[in-house]
């Protein structure tokens, strides 16, 4: 096939991430949306262990829509999922037929006629925040979303194959394209080479013909149809950590900001206020900590673990935890003064009681004597 024959066939999948809640009761849901429940299971395409362990949550799977993209009619398929940390994944994908790799460039922003898929995304995420109201634990105040898009395209890649190209080959060749795709740039003569490089940079390859470019926005999946899922599962976890982590920053940076605004105060009862507040909220990122981590054990997978460690790079997951841990630590600080402050408080009280108990004492006997 050359160049110009072929035409690009695949599928866009849309990833949103929202955080609805601290917590989710631990009782089963039976349906969502009006749509049964079931655990969602990957099989992964590439050799593993015999005994893989994956995170399973509850998934649904919603009717599909109807829509026109372009001079084309399309089914819109829609998924959500549920973790226990509180938060859901809304997945769309959409299939596309194209002749170049620009012509994908406005699929970054897609709109319809009465509404975009963020829109859309944030309709169902209140429907399931007012379904699931009961079981939700203090549910958020306001939705914030976290957005990821990944180009999946079929192995059937031009000159990938018949030629004898590998899809590094295919890469090498294409990658200023490749990059404005990722980038969202129409004009692909505007890129300078080191964005190309950065841009291009992350990538990884298992077979000869399957291959995955990692951006900070989005991702271009080269593989067999059957085989897209376990790592879009696997992008769609780090990008579900990426939302809860940014909300659990937004709760501490709350938090800091309130604890110097009380801590300002001479009031007792505010210094208490704090001191039990700033307790409870580090039992709740011990717990946070624990559950997010727990959503990610699959590392016995060897191509999906490098898949995380690439996809969690580029998001900069080691950064935002080692910033909540800096901002943890001072929360641990005033924790600690505080608790000093109070323990302070009552060693002096205790010091006054005794010299106050010493003077009663010498006074009675004083009194005793004469």
């Amino acid at each position: 096939m050359r160049v110009g024959e072929c035409l690009y066939r695949g599928e866009v999948v849309y990833l949103f991430a929202f955080d609805l809640a601290y917590d989710t009761k631990r009782a089963r849901v039976q349906t969502l949306l009006g749509q049964p429940l079931t655990q969602f299971s990957v099989d992964s395409s590439k050799r593993a262990p015999r005994q893989l362990s994956f995170f399973r949550p509850q998934m649904a799977r919603l009717l599909p829509l109807e829509e026109r993209v372009g001079d084309r009619r399309v089914c819109v398929e829609r998924s959500i999922k549920l973790l226990p940390v509180g938060a859901i994944s809304i997945t769309f994908r959409i299939p596309f037929e194209v002749q170049t790799l620009g012509e994908l460039i406005p699929y970054h922003n897609l709109a319809f006629a009465n509404y975009t898929l963020l829109e859309e995304a944030t309709r169902l995420a209140e429907a399931v925040r007012a379904e699931l109201s009961d079981f939700f634990i203090r549910p958020v105040q306001s939705l914030a979303e976290e957005a990821y898009t990944v180009f999946c395209f079929e192995d059937s890649m031009p000159d990938i194959g018949e030629n004898q190209l590998t899809a590094e080959d295919w890469l090498r060749a294409n990658r200023r394209e490749v990059a404005a795709l990722l980038t969202q740039e129409p004009d692909i003569t505007l890129l300078s080479e080191q964005e190309v490089e950065e841009s291009t940079a992350k990538f990884l390859s298992y077979y000869q013909r399957d291959m995955l470019v990692v951006d900070w926005d989005a991702a271009l999946l080269v593989d067999e149809a059957k085989n897209f899922q376990d790592t879009l599962y696997i992008i769609e976890l780090a990008n579900l950590q990426l939302g809860e982590l940014k909300a659990y920053d937004r709760i501490l940076d709350d938090a800091l900001d309130r604890s110097y605004r009380d801590l300002s105060s001479r009031s007792l009862a505010n210094r208490n206020e704090v001191l039990s507040s700033l307790r409870e909220l580090r039992v709740d990122l011990a717990r946070f900590s624990d559950e997010l981590s727990n959503i990610t054990k699959f590392f016995g997978d060897w191509h999906l673990a490098r898949i995380y460690q690439t996809v969690s790079a580029r998001f900069h997951l080691a950064d935002w935890h080692h910033s909540l841990d800096e901002k943890l630590q001072t929360l641990d600080d005033l924790y600690e003064i505080l608790n000093q402050d109070r323990i302070n408080r009552w060693m002096l009280a205790l010091e006054i009681t005794i010299v106050l108990l010493f003077i009663i004492d010498l006074i009675i006997l004083i009194l005793g004597l004469h």
